[in-house]
């Protein structure tokens, strides 16, 4: 027979089978019972005269399927819970190669920009201290404009 946590943890639901299969019970008569499988065994009894152990293997079988439900219930949320988190894992390993790849092509990218300067200033001297004067020159004037303008 089930016990008094048991009952009380399903209280709603199992009242509901048993109104189900037994349509003269009513809301005072699951009052009466108080919570205790005993005295609701009883009150079922008396009421509709069905056999005490009918009573029992039906509150048990109610029980048991409840708790079976929640088992699936659980079982199904722990697996989407590992479906989610091995989806989370693989995008986060894929956003992690596509960094690394993006590092390594501006990496290269950069590599290439320093050789192509160095081969430009080697090989026009001249034109290169030019230029960076030039940069030199506008970037000071910047400079110079934007603190005035405070």
């Amino acid at each position: 027979m089930s016990t008094k946590q048991e009952l009380q943890a399903r209280w709603n639901d199992l009242k509901q089978r048993l109104q189900q299969h037994w349509q003269e019970l009513t809301d005072g008569d699951f009052q009466h019972a108080a919570g205790s499988p005993e005295q609701l065994v009883e009150t079922i009894h008396k009421k509709t005269g069905a056999a005490r152990r009918e009573i029992e293997v039906l509150l048990s079988t109610i029980v048991d399927e409840q708790e079976r439900m929640m088992h699936r219930a659980t079982s199904s949320t722990q697996d989407y819970a590992e479906a989610a988190q091995q989806a989370a894992q693989q995008y986060a390993d894929e956003a992690a190669a596509l960094a690394r790849d993006g590092y390594q092509r501006a990496a290269a990218m950069g590599n290439d920009l320093s050789r192509k300067l160095v081969r430009t200033v080697r090989e026009r001297p001249t034109e290169s201290l030019a230029v960076a004067f030039g940069v030199g020159v506008l970037a000071g004037a910047c400079l110079l404009l934007n603190r005035r303008g405070r």
